[in-house]
């Protein structure tokens, strides 16, 4: 009778502990400014952002702060040696799936981002309806405060 309980007991605690969704929708998110979100990390996925299947997801359309989000996000890159971006909102595209969205699906929004002396311009995928961790795309660095000064200024290296 024993062995059986412990039996019983273990399956159930094993059938409860099958992969559970995770999300940061109630992390806290951090800012250098109320326009500015504050990045720790650059993606080593080179489709995060560049992708419609591996969007940004900032999130805060529950709060109504959807779009000023996206814009938190895009003030929060700096172009590949620290330059000062610039980005436009190309448009809506690309309906995902997302429990926040209209019976069940959400659509992305397009940003076409460039940096001061470059030719380029790249798309990135904001999902503005779904939390995810925030990072700086491949090919971006990260706007930075200077501690000591307490200035804003753009480092690629933390320096």
């Amino acid at each position: 009778m024993k062995n059986l309980f412990l039996t019983l007991l273990f399956l159930l605690l094993v059938s409860c502990s099958a992969s559970k969704k995770v999300t940061v929708e109630n992390t806290e998110r951090k800012l250098l400014d109320n326009q500015t979100f504050l990045l720790t990390k650059i993606s080593k996925d080179k489709t995060y952002g560049y992708s419609e299947k591996n969007a940004v997801q900032v999130g805060g359309s529950d709060k109504r702060e959807g779009p000023l989000n996206e814009r938190r996000f895009l003030n929060a890159l700096a172009g590949p040696n620290g330059e000062k971006v610039s980005y436009y909102r190309a448009g809506s595209c690309c309906p995902v799936k997302s429990e926040k969205g209209l019976m069940g699906v959400a659509p992305l929004d397009n940003y076409r981002v460039t940096w001061e002396g470059s030719k380029d311009t790249v798309s990135i995928y904001i999902n503005m309806y779904d939390y995810g961790e925030l990072m700086a795309p491949v090919g971006f660095t990260i706007k930075r405060i200077d501690n000591f000064s307490n200035t804003l200024y753009e480092d690629s290296y933390g320096n």
